[in-house]
């Protein structure tokens, strides 16, 4: 071996301070040893489900299996995408533990004044709180007056689910046999008396005393108050530091473009794509197909907030319900967007590896296909589930699970099985890559945060929907929250980082301490943050103060990025000023600045709103809820989907063809449309909602009658301009943009490409950087020469020992 090869082997090492990677692990190992600990206590001290319900005299009411029963009843008739149970689903129809707590309530109170009781308001709330569980038996008694009220709800729910026109928004007829109404009964009233049941040894219930009720003596608890302060000291304390570090630090913080490197960028044209990179035009048309399905759709969910029988002049529900509307809107924003990242790392690995393996574009067409199963069997599943026909029952094919979980389970694994199945696409691309790579590096960073999206989508293959509720709540916003709020937001900073770093902006030792950053400060509140969803669903306390402080601190990497948006903005515009070759990617930048700003908002501002226990209380379940979920959603993971599409396609679509006017139009209508969309109707309308919560109740707040008052009618309506704006000048141009890729892309002419490079001129320190070569006098004589210095990678020097032209 020679003396350079020797150095060039020794450049393997980890380009950063190990400091980096053991703050990594701390905080790793810390977060899901607490998550480890949670979820003990989530299976060992959760609201109980009494083995039998029974009377005063043991006479059966309803049995564990009857309540299980109407939990699923409850999530494949759709009814979750309805309303809502314990706070957490739809928010047209009511929150049905608000709603049987409170016509339970009434109910008993109207006895008691027939008896003759003095106090019938102060003898109903002692008997809802009076907790008559015996752990022992399993056994739940309750009284005469509380099955009397069990009895009456069956026929309120018979004829509210029985309802042979549309009214609701639900189809005629939906749910009609008595055992299912029973059944179905038995599993709001279980949940109702968690609500009010006092924890043994405490002064609140199972749900820390939600939701706000009077009737039962339900109100905000010591620990819904401290905890709320304390969160808010913990954010202020936070901040404080963050901006005590970066005002010490901030040189070596953040987002550095290498100010050293004069670069030319490759245009597009100039740059031969792979066999794999071709077929990702494909992916991209069907995420922006998909795109649009589910914007049209959401219009659709919208419209049944000011019209509920009428679309236009026509019954919607009797064909599309509002339930079936709302399941394919939530499914597909998960998985176009999901779908746009898969196929962006697909087009990435090759530029990594600077190679492609025989046969990749196989693969990804194959995976494409599972893909569109996996569509068509949401579609159709959660249709049929809906419909709710005989023969479909039980089936692992049509029956739909929990909210943002509802693809029926054959095809919940499936995509689960597809998604490992990606990740072995990408390993197979960019392992000759990694044989020389230090562990923490960025392929090896690449290849970690690949892997946790199939392994994070997966845990919610626990949450079935016979599991308890409070369990598979816990285990579902695992996928909510982790899979998409941190392990998606960490996929996403490699690949922007890789981007940056193969457009030569931003040095790799920069690009891993920034990835090793955002681990550090996103999972130091996002992980223990997830709890913040289970404040009221039947968990113990703990949950709630170990929520509501590391949620806070989610905000803090949020203003951490809003602090950075500047210079990250600055990036490709410095390198443009300094060359006659334009930035080709403006508009794909643009996006990713834009995620900024949203994910400060959307997730920041308005998550942090949301996520105070003491606003929670209140608000869980309004329209403040939708607007935090569509700033994030649509603000973040969507902008982030359309500007990594952008991003590729600019490659793909020959550059005569490229529309840069419809692209800046697709940005500025999304963005414009989005913002419309929140401050004219769902911002103004979750505040009306929070106060009427307050104020007059959250039963009323939740109430059909108070959605569809004239006041928030209007308000709902004011809402279609911005749909107009972000379907048509947004949506539109973008689907566009994306069949010209499949129509008029470029073909596919190399297989082996210089790695992790989109420019062809650049300083020798920065060829050091990108190459671990330390001689830079070589890379200066391989622009007179045209020779190819050594690399460090494995790949790079079977390929130079073969004598293999270098593609650019």
């Amino acid at each position: 071996m020679t003396e350079q090869s020797s150095r060039q082997r020794s450049k393997s090492e980890i380009s950063i301070s190990k400091g980096w990677v053991q703050g990594v692990a701390l905080v790793l190992v810390f977060g899901f040893m607490v998550m480890g600990v949670l979820a003990y206590r989530t299976y060992t001290d959760s609201m109980p489900m009494p083995q039998q319900v029974v009377s005063e005299d043991g006479e059966a009411v309803f049995t564990q299996e009857e309540i299980t029963r109407g939990q699923n009843i409850f999530l494949t008739r759709g009814i979750q995408q309805y309303g809502s149970i314990l706070g957490h689903g739809a928010y047209l129809g009511p929150d049905f533990t608000a709603e049987y707590l409170r016509l339970s309530s009434e109910h008993i109170t109207d006895l008691l004044e027939q008896q003759g009781v003095q106090e019938p308001a102060a003898a109903t709330s002692e008997m809802q709180r009076t907790n008559r569980y015996d752990e022992e038996s399993g056994t739940l008694v309750l009284t005469d007056e509380q099955i009397s009220a069990y009895q009456e709800l069956q026929g309120y729910y018979a004829d509210f689910f029985g309802d042979p026109t549309t009214a609701n928004g639900l189809i005629p007829n939906a749910i009609t046999d008595p055992q299912d109404i029973h059944d179905l009964t038995a599993f709001y009233a279980w949940t109702a008396w968690a609500s009010a049941a006092e924890r043994p040894n405490q002064n609140y219930s199972y749900t820390n005393n939600w939701p706000a009720e009077q009737r039962v003596d339900n109100h905000p608890t010591a620990d819904i108050l401290v905890w709320s302060a304390i969160s808010l000291v913990a954010l202020l304390v936070g901040l404080g530091i963050l901006f005590a570090i970066y005002g010490r630090w901030s040189a070596k913080l953040g987002w550095k473009g290498n100010d050293t490197t004069s670069l030319k960028f490759l245009q597009p044209g100039e740059v031969g794509i792979t066999k794999a990179q071709r077929s990702t035009a494909w992916f991209f048309l069907v995420v922006a197909l998909l795109f649009l399905i589910q914007a049209t759709v959401g219009a659709s969910v919208e419209h049944y907030r000011v019209e509920l029988q009428g679309f236009f002049g026509f019954d919607l529900a009797q064909i599309f319900p509002f339930n079936l509307a709302r399941t394919w809107h939530v499914q597909l924003s998960l998985l176009w967007t999901s779908a746009a990242f898969l196929a962006a790392a697909i087009f990435l690995a090759p530029i990594i590896s600077g190679r492609e393996p025989r046969g990749q574009h196989l693969l990804s067409y194959g995976l494409l296909g599972a893909l569109a199963l996996v569509v068509v069997g949401m579609f159709g599943g959660t249709a049929i589930s809906i419909y709710g026909p005989e023969w479909a029952d039980g089936s692992p094919f049509f029956s739909q699970q929990w909210e943002y979980l509802d693809l029926p389970r054959f095809f919940q694994v499936l995509l689960a099985i597809g998604l490992f199945l990606w990740f072995l696409i990408i390993f197979r691309a960019i392992r000759s890559r990694l044989r020389t790579e230090s562990k923490f590096n960025m392929p090896w960073l690449f290849v970690y945060a690949a892997l946790a999206i199939p392994a994070f989508y997966a845990v919610g293959l626990l949450a079935t929907n016979e599991t308890h509720l409070t369990v598979a709540e816990f285990w579902r916003f695992w996928v909510v929250h982790l899979w998409v709020e941190d392990f998606l937001e960490l996929f996403t900073t490699v690949m922007v980082a890789y981007i940056f770093v193969m457009l030569g902006v931003v040095r790799r030792r920069i690009a891993i301490q920034i990835i090793l950053l955002d681990v550090i400060l996103y999972s130091s509140g996002g992980v223990i943050g997830t709890m913040h969803h289970l404040y009221f669903s039947g968990t113990p306390v703990e949950h709630m103060a170990l929520g509501a402080v590391f949620s806070a601190l989610e905000v803090i990497p949020l203003t951490f990025l809003t602090v950075e948006a500047w210079t990250f903005l600055q990036l490709g515009a410095r390198q443009e000023s300094r060359t006659k070759a334009p930035f080709p990617h403006r508009w794909a930048v643009m996006f990713l600045v834009a995620v900024g700003f949203w994910n400060f908002l959307g997730a920041g501002v308005f998550g942090f709103l949301v996520n105070l226990p003491i606003v929670s209380y209140y608000q869980i379940g309004t329209s403040l809820t939708a607007n935090h979920a569509h700033g994030s959603m649509m603000g973040v993971y969507g902008m982030l989907a359309v500007g990594l599409t952008l991003f590729a396609l600019r490659y793909v679509i020959p550059p005569q063809k490229w529309p840069e006017r419809l692209a800046k139009l697709s940005f500025w209508s999304l963005n414009i449309g989005l913002a419309w969309m929140m401050f004219a109707t769902l911002l103004p309308l979750g505040v009306l909602q929070l106060w009427a919560s307050v104020n007059e109740g959250y039963f009323e707040a939740r109430a059909l009658g108070y959605i569809t008052q004239p006041g928030n009618v209007a308000l709902e309506w004011m809402r279609l301009p911005g749909d107009v704006v972000f379907l048509v000048g947004g949506v539109l141009p973008f689907v566009y943009i994306t069949w010209l890729g499949v129509r008029y892309g470029v073909k596919a002419t190399v297989n082996r490409m210089e790695p992790e490079t989109l420019f062809v001129e650049e300083h020798p320190e920065a060829r050091e950087d990108r190459t671990g070569n330390p001689e830079a006098a070589l890379a200066v004589s391989t622009s007179v020469s045209g020779t190819v210095p050594s690399s460090r990678y494995a790949s790079d020097r079977r390929r130079d020992e073969e004598g293999e032209e270098t593609t650019p």
